[in-house]
């Protein structure tokens, strides 16, 4: 159990950098490990946790969207997010067994390294949008979520790849970004879901801190920081921030 402090700190963490492409969870798992002395399981999970008060301000920011959803009034818009949530759990699932399964800080930092590397070359492929949301094919759902899958991964940044997935399939920029954050609802929650069934996070324990402050720290800083975003080339910052995080793995290894 970590102290009130430390919780805190992860809270602001997750509520700052989840609208920005470094992969939050990679941010948070390295500081649990690092500094917090968590193993790898249990850094993942608390980084997993993390994610419901982001997700509860995603909520909050695409309200009138997600009333239409649950008013059944845009059926389009309810086949996106239900077919990305099957492909999602089709590659999430499996990623998250393989990440319980490293044994070490060292394993885990320096994948979330050579992770924040991939994302950065992710981020700096040529793309450019112009279909709108009610353009958005079958094929589209299926890609998006499946590659959406992968992000459970700590490092892969989910908004940084589900935004580079569908603007190379030429939908409009704002059209990506406001699909990326609807669908990351149900993913978000069912990964919290697993957590929960596996027990390594305790609800009680640890909801009370995280979950208000994440919510109101991410819904705060959620359109400062997707405008900053939009305007500076994380792609470049993600390899450096990822050749950062193995060299320092590297020398604290020592």
């Amino acid at each position: 159990m970590h102290s009130l402090t430390e919780l805190i700190i992860l809270s602001l963490i997750q509520g700052i950098t989840e609208w920005l492409p470094i992969s939050s969870e990679g941010v948070s798992v390295f500081v649990l490990v690092k500094f917090f002395n968590s193993s790898p399981a249990e850094a993942v999970s608390y980084a997993i946790y993390l994610h419901f008060g982001t997700m509860l301000a995603v909520l909050l920011k695409f309200r009138s969207e997600f009333y239409r959803i649950l008013s059944f009034s845009d059926r389009h818009l309810i086949k996106i997010i239900v077919v990305s949530a099957a492909f999602t759990a089709v590659t999430g699932i499996p990623m998250l067994q393989f990440l319980k399964g490293f044994q070490s800080g060292f394993e885990v930092t320096l994948f979330i390294g050579v992770m924040l590397v991939i994302t950065g070359i992710i981020l700096g492929l040529p793309k450019t949008g112009f279909r709108k949301l009610s353009e958005v094919n079958l094929f589209d759902m299926i890609l998006v979520g499946f590659f959406q899958g992968f992000a459970i991964l700590p490092g892969i940044s989910r908004s940084g790849t589900t935004i580079s997935v569908l603007l190379l399939r030429k939908i409009d920029k704002e059209d990506a970004l406001k699909i990326s954050f609807l669908i990351s609802v149900p993913a978000v929650l069912g990964a919290v879901f697993l957590e929960l069934l596996s027990g390594n996070v305790e609800l009680s324990a640890v909801g009370g801190v995280t979950i208000p402050l994440t919510l109101l720290t991410g819904y705060i800083t959620m359109d400062v920081l997707l405008r900053i975003a939009k305007n500076l080339n994380f792609s470049i910052f993600c390899i450096g921030l990822g050749l950062l995080t193995i060299l320092v793995t590297f020398l604290t290894s020592l």
